[in-house]
């Protein structure tokens, strides 16, 4: 009978190691899961920050392009006025209002 109650002790006792493995490996995964949903929450929050700052260097690129343009036009105005080309210093001027008049439409549509 001895027998039969260490083999029964020993089932018992491996099935409660069994069991507490099990216990152990489902808290594990739970971890890794939750670690997976957090980092993915943290890839997403980088991702929308990448985004808008990509979009902000963007929009100073285009506003940084716009400056150069006008002065182009400004030192072109200022030369042909030095070489008393009028004509060609009336043509700059419109191109220089033009660009101006059409950079404030555009600023205003965003402020509205």
């Amino acid at each position: 009978m001895s027998m039969i109650f260490w083999k029964h002790h020993r089932f018992n006792s491996i099935a409660r190691r069994k069991k507490k493995a099990t216990k152990h490996d489902s808290k594990v995964k739970l971890r890794r899961l939750i670690g997976q949903s957090q980092v993915r929450q943290k890839l997403r929050a980088v991702e929308t920050e990448f985004e808008a700052l990509r979009e902000e260097s963007k929009l100073m690129i285009q506003k940084s392009v716009r400056t150069q343009i006008r002065l182009a036009l400004m030192f072109n105005i200022l030369r042909a006025r030095e070489e008393d080309d009028l004509a060609k210093a009336v043509h700059f001027t419109h191109l220089l209002r033009e660009i101006v008049a059409e950079e404030n439409l555009q600023q205003q549509t965003l402020d509205s």
